[in-house]
């Protein structure tokens, strides 16, 4: 796969990070099942672990080695989702569209992407690379083949406005929909970008908690009123609803 490409150097950091969730969960359930049949004696953590299942809520040390969720079904589901695209992206290689919902670092593939392009490119400055998007009119399934540069992200939501697929460009909420699931955008870099001041700068975050913490990048998004207006109403992409 080259070692030292931007993208694998990512990826090997994104697996180390999940391989310690998954040791850890393994050896949790392993020592409860121990601890249960009175082979070992139940410890803190492991009564933790106990209590927090049985409320479907996630165990403290789980969640300290991994990422926030409601309940512990949508975390075991997320766990389990992020370990196919991993799996996937090791084993059958690198996929045509990234679920970015499954990273640890989302902030990192998009450097590693900006890199990429930046070493294409001979005269590029990595700090001179200006992050572009592109919104597309496909969905995850219909997405058969890498972009020539840059890459296909798919999996992220828009709160406080809808999304007119035809147009592609921002549009008011239909009634009682909290949430529209956005189609496959294009993320790739240009030498010395320039932003247009009538698109809207849209930001991204990990979360529904709009903090520091959460936040990803912004993308720009194309719209008929002046972005002051969806400035007001708070519209943002996110990574997870749930």
């Amino acid at each position: 796969m080259g070692p030292f490409q931007p993208m694998n150097i990512f990826l090997r950091q994104e697996i180390d990070r999940m391989q310690r969730v998954i040791v850890l969960v393994r050896n949790t359930l392993t020592d409860l099942k121990l601890a249960i049949d009175g082979t070992i004696i139940m410890s803190e953590n492991l009564r933790d672990a106990l209590d927090c299942m049985y409320d479907a809520r996630i165990p403290a040390r789980w969640k300290k080695a991994s990422w926030a969720s409601s309940t512990l079904g949508f975390w075991f589901t997320e766990l389990l989702e992020r370990n196919r695209q991993f799996q996937a992206w090791i084993f059958e290689g690198r996929p045509n569209c990234f679920w970015m919902t499954g990273f640890f670092n989302p902030q990192g593939f998009l450097t590693a992407m900006r890199q990429e392009i930046t070493r294409a490119n001979k005269g590029w400055a990595l700090d001179r690379m200006v992050l572009c998007n592109e919104a597309t009119r496909w969905m995850k399934d219909d997405i058969t083949q890498p972009p020539a540069e840059g890459v296909y992200v798919y999996g992220l939501y828009l709160e406080g406005a809808g999304w007119d697929r035809r147009s592609c460009k921002l549009s008011d909420s239909k009634p009682k929909v909290l949430f529209e699931m956005m189609p496959v955008i294009r993320m790739y870099a240009e030498n010395n970008g320039v932003k247009d001041p009538r698109l809207y700068s849209c930001p991204i975050y990990k979360k529904p908690v709009r903090t520091d913490m959460n936040y990803i990048a912004a993308v720009d998004l194309k719209t008929l009123l002046p972005p002051e207006y969806w400035i007001l109403r708070g519209v943002a992409l996110l990574c997870d609803v749930k």
